[in-house]
């Protein structure tokens, strides 16, 4: 197996996973508390808005170290971002699916207890298979689909009864929440299969790639600020609702998206599947000290069927540090052992 470009270690993987592992726990908690507390609910298209900004921001300032020198820097915004309108319209297509993802992830979560979101939100490990198979011309062992298939029967068990909070007394509407849900989970399989695809097509650095689809993706937040909260925002303001936990959460998202775009960049897509069963696991418990969750035994099968199937899946067959080219159509369809 070839070495990963960059000479990436095996060290730095871990370290990006568990990292992701961490966060993505504590976004999920953090996200619930905000959404649940007695306080003014904040606006979250607002809050998607600003995490678009701040990665913006932290993506333009980790490339102005990379280049060493203003006049680079400079030169490099020059060449890859105000000069590439093409790039630039290339990124648009998933900074859109993000938005639409993370605001309907936002949607979800509001009607969902925090584990019940989690694991349910693993489906877009099957989603984001297809469309690696589908853009990306690579093949899954029959150990991977398996695995897959066993994905699709914990989430089954997890919303056949789900886990029920008693401390915290919050409406909800489930129908609505899992329907957010599945939309989240289709974007979430294309734009981070479309934006893997990107990335290891060209060797433009990572970090100008983030700020190409961090520009189109403030425009699209914006436009959705407008259209979903736009009286409501105009009338209270911007910032209605922020408390110290909402930009916390915020901070999460922000600095989690990059973390991600770095192991999406460095190994592939399957590999965040590591992190996410941990999270599950995590915010688990956590929901259980925090809003008084009850998990019943089919909500425990399932969330440990989840767990099995994401380490499974995620155990490497191949090296995806690059695209591979040249495939034959025949080939693309083989689902290898």
């Amino acid at each position: 197996m070839a070495a990963p470009r960059d000479n990436v270690t095996l060290l730095f993987k871990l370290y990006c996973l568990a990292v992701m592992t961490l966060m993505a726990a504590a976004y999920t908690i953090a996200l619930r508390y905000t959404r649940t507390s007695d306080k003014e609910l904040y606006f979250s298209t607002t809050a998607v808005c600003i995490t678009e900004v701040i990665k913006l921001l932290l993506s333009v300032g980790i490339l102005a170290k990379e280049t060493g020198s203003l006049g680079r820097f400079k030169a490099s915004l020059r060449e890859n971002v105000l000069g590439s309108p093409k790039e630039l319209l290339k990124l648009s297509v998933p900074s859109l699916v993000y938005a639409v993802q993370n605001n309907m992830a936002f949607l979800a979560l509001s009607n969902l207890d925090a584990a019940v979101y989690q694991v349910t939100y693993q489906l877009k490990i099957p989603c984001t298979a297809l469309c690696t198979v589908l853009m990306l011309n690579r093949t899954l062992s029959k150990l991977q689909w398996v695995s897959v298939f066993m994905l699709c029967a914990g989430v089954t068990l997890v919303q056949w009864k789900p886990a029920q909070a008693t401390k915290v007394v919050v409406e909800q509407n489930p129908l609505l929440g899992f329907g957010a849900i599945a939309i989240a989970v289709l974007c979430s399989g294309f734009a981070g299969v479309y934006f893997e695809k990107v990335l290891k097509s060209s060797d433009t650095s990572l970090w100008v790639r983030n700020i190409q689809m961090y520009l189109s993706g403030i425009i699209v937040t914006l436009v959705g600020v407008y259209l979903s909260d736009g009286a409501e925002i105009k009338e209270k303001g911007f910032f209605y609702g922020y408390t110290y936990y909402v930009w916390f959460v915020i901070f999460l998202a922000s600095v989690g998206g990059l973390y991600t775009s770095v192991v999406v960049k460095y190994t592939d897509n399957i590999m965040k599947g590591f992190s996410a069963a941990a999270a599950i696991v995590l915010s688990t418990i956590a929901s259980v000290m925090l809003f008084g969750l009850q998990i019943t035994l089919t909500f425990a099968l399932g969330t440990l069927l989840v767990c099995v199937s994401i380490y499974l899946y995620g155990l490497p067959r191949q090296d995806t540090t690059h695209i591979q080219q040249g495939e034959t159509a025949s080939k693309e369809r083989v689902i290898g052992v």
